[in-house]
């Protein structure tokens, strides 16, 4: 690898890398495609399908989901009239030419449990009886809260297949779930996880946030062993964001904590401090946030779906989908009269068979996006499997990143000779500056330009 002048290393926390590229990228499509041409010559043999519940029962100070408080004058009954509609606009695009399988399937929000226990039953009738997919036969992760988290609601998601929930805690200390704008009784989680455990389903998630106003090792410490008590098959581990139009971005709208480096150093800290902590009680890490308990059932899918090269079927609007060559979804906001007004816009459209606001994926993002999928995860990526797709290697096509990410220490020298290109514990650590070094010229003018609603 060729040397070259090494920048400093930004900041340790610049963006949670989840998709690539952001949706903030996305712009209203001119074409204005129609979902039928699009999905035409696609692989349809693997799909993952996801299904957006844009509701909360409040919204907690940190985040900036699409996502809204509440659902007057049945708005959930027409917000799921609308995802019939959608779902049948899109299986029928999807045609009957070759076989159409879904390998994975989630439910998220929002709070997908905002909804009742009948209303969970429609969701999961929309994606079995609308889309084809079988809940019961491929790994269903959905999202819960403490409050949503009902013995009822529960029961339904059991008996329809679910294998995974994943219940956002962010704080067992209750100080701490004030300071981040979260209003929750520590009883009032503990009995919810109670109930989930009796719902038997088999895989626990519990997020977890580090980075809180007034957080120390200690009270970190704490929720990460009331965590453990209910020895969840996974536990994510969350750094605090502070984003604009968030709760928490009104009361910080003076550069306040958001700007200051000593605030950085606590959340490197605590990070490590709870990777440690979960290494040592017999966790691996999979991701930067990602820990899965070493004997936990596997409910990841089949093995011939992957994240990086298969499509996703987004339903909601505020989901997305993936072709090879378009991701497309609705528009985005996080202010509150915006998100209201792209709600009811979408409970009330009658045609859903075109694709509206997205981005063109070209050869060179999606070798970002494939390289970004892969090398975030703790095993890495097989450079095999890079150069099947591509005819190259991620050394040929980012030589100036892999040598700078060579240079701090961000890449496990060993990896090579196992075929592999793979982050040292430090590279995971500071995934959140990693993978925004990866993103395209192109993609960060987008999101520079994009309008905040």
């Amino acid at each position: 690898m060729s040397t070259t002048t090494v920048a400093p290393a930004a900041r340790p926390y610049q963006s949670y890398v989840y998709a690539y590229p952001h949706k903030t990228a996305y712009r209203p499509l001119a074409d204005r495609p129609g979902l039928r041409e699009l999905w035409a010559a696609e692989r349809k043999d693997a799909l993952s399908l996801y299904l957006h519940i844009p509701f909360c029962e409040v919204r907690c100070g940190f985040c900036n989901l699409f996502t809204r408080i509440g659902a007057p004058d049945e708005l959930t009954t027409r917000y799921l009239d609308a995802l019939d509609r959608q779902a049948t606009a899109v299986r029928d695009a999807l045609g009957d030419d070759g076989p159409v399988r879904f390998a994975a399937a989630a439910f998220g929000g929002g709070t997908p449990t905002f909804l009742t226990a009948a209303e969970l039953e429609r969701l999961c009738d929309i994606a079995e009886k609308r889309m084809g997919a079988d809940l019961r036969s491929v790994p269903l992760s959905v999202e819960t809260s403490p409050s949503t988290a009902t013995a009822d609601r529960l029961a339904v998601l059991a008996d329809r297949g679910t294998t995974r929930i994943s219940i956002g805690v962010q704080s067992f200390v209750e100080a701490e779930a004030r300071a981040a704008v979260r209003p929750q009784r520590r009883a009032d989680v503990e009995a919810a996880l109670d109930r989930i455990r009796d719902a038997r389903i088999p895989v626990l998630n519990i997020d977890l946030i580090y980075g809180i106003d007034g957080q120390t090792e200690d009270s970190w410490r704490t929720s990460l062993d009331t965590a453990l008590d209910w020895r969840p098959e996974e536990l994510y581990l969350y750094p605090l964001y502070v984003r604009p139009l968030t709760g928490l971005g009104r009361l910080d709208a003076d550069g306040g904590v958001s700007a200051d480096a000593a605030w950085d150093e606590q959340r490197l800290r605590l990070y490590r401090a709870g990777r440690d902590h979960l290494l040592a009680h017999g966790y691996e890490q999979v991701s930067m946030r990602m820990f899965r308990r070493a004997d936990a059932p596997r409910t990841d899918g089949p093995d011939d779906y992957a994240c990086q090269t298969d499509g996703m079927i987004g339903l909601g609007c505020g989901a997305r989908s993936y072709t090879s060559e378009l991701h497309y979804s609705f528009d985005y906001a996080v202010e509150m009269r915006e998100v209201r007004a792209i709600i009811d816009g979408y409970a009330a459209t009658e045609d859903f068979s075109r694709a509206e606001v997205g981005r063109y994926v070209d050869g060179d993002e999606a070798r970002r996006r494939h390289l970004l999928q892969s090398v975030l995860q703790a095993d890495g990526l097989p450079l095999a499997d890079y150069r099947e797709r591509f005819g190259t290697s991620p050394a040929d096509d980012f030589p100036l990143e892999l040598a700078r990410f060579e240079a701090r220490g961000w890449l496990d020298a060993s990896a090579g000779a196992s075929g592999l290109l793979r982050l040292s514990p430090e590279g995971l650590a500071h995934s959140d500056a990693l993978g925004p070094e990866l993103f395209s010229s192109d993609v960060r003018a987008a999101m520079a330009a994009y309008e905040l609603k």
